[in-house]
């Protein structure tokens, strides 16, 4: 009971800050200091995006951009957690991938972008490469962090048992490193649909960021802003969905958790 307390008072108070922000939306395309052009009232968005919503063709269009991130994110995801266990356990591999990540970190690797356009064409498998970097970087910091900060009480049980090296990794580390990994990607996830996004506005005829442009280009910008509502809401529909696979398979830090009131 205390819990559905806890779930409803928090979903109430989202739901308040969210109306705030639409009664302060309104009052500002009602006030005559901006075109509506600029700043469309959120009746001409919502009847945009009840069009997008009824149209067959713009869930075609949503599948093109989600099954990009996807594509990236799962690559990265198997990718990243695999390198952050390693660099975790081995002081080689750290030794010799640290300074790699640490250096190439801050590189926007959107501009890459084009050299990717030249080798892998302006169909998805360059965006799909995008993303994967993207990606790839914090779900190695955080995997990284969280194997190097196993107990080494378990560490030690498990070796006094004779369990194998490659035995403890999987059966051990990523376990106790489940956390961070999640961590990992949860943060990666918001950035897969961000780089898709921005990609499909730069080079692509399909896609969310190709309508968003489109509709730009052609002055809609009450559209454009209806595509943003869509985007918005398969973000938070994609992060709910990693925070259920986390409780469903890392189900003893929500036990072990609590929230101080």
């Amino acid at each position: 009971m205390r819990a559905w307390r806890l779930d409803t008072a928090s979903a109430l108070r989202r739901i308040a800050l969210l109306a705030v922000g639409v009664v302060v939306w309104e009052a500002a395309a009602r006030s005559g200091l901006w075109s509506p052009l600029i700043v469309p009232s959120i009746s001409r968005i919502g009847h945009e995006l009840w069009w997008l919503v009824s149209r067959p063709e713009s869930a075609i269009e949503a599948w093109y951009s989600v099954q990009r991130a996807l594509g990236g994110f799962a690559l990265a995801a198997v990718v990243g957690v695999s390198l952050g266990v390693l660099m975790g356990r081995s002081a080689l591999a750290a030794s010799v991938l640290g300074p790699v990540f640490s250096s190439t970190y801050p590189i926007p690797k959107i501009a890459l972008f084009p050299i990717f356009i030249y080798l892998f064409g302006i169909g998805s498998l360059s965006k799909v490469v995008l993303i994967f970097l993207e990606c790839l970087y914090p779900i190695v910091v955080t995997t990284h962090a969280g194997s190097r900060a196993v107990n080494r009480v378990l560490l030690w049980s498990a070796a006094n048992m004779g369990v194998s090296r490659a035995a403890m990794l999987w059966k051990v580390v990523v376990p106790a490193t489940a956390p961070f990994i999640f961590a990992g990607f949860r943060i990666a996830m918001p950035i897969a649909m961000i780089v898709v996004v921005i990609t499909e506005m730069i080079s692509s005829a399909d896609g969310l960021g190709y309508l968003a442009m489109y509709a730009l280009a052609s002055f809609k910008t009450d559209r454009m802003l209806a595509v943003v509502v869509v985007i918005a809401l398969l973000g938070v529909v994609l992060d709910r969905l990693v925070v259920r696979l986390r409780d469903r398979l890392v189900f003893w830090e929500k036990l072990e958790s609590y929230y101080v009131e």
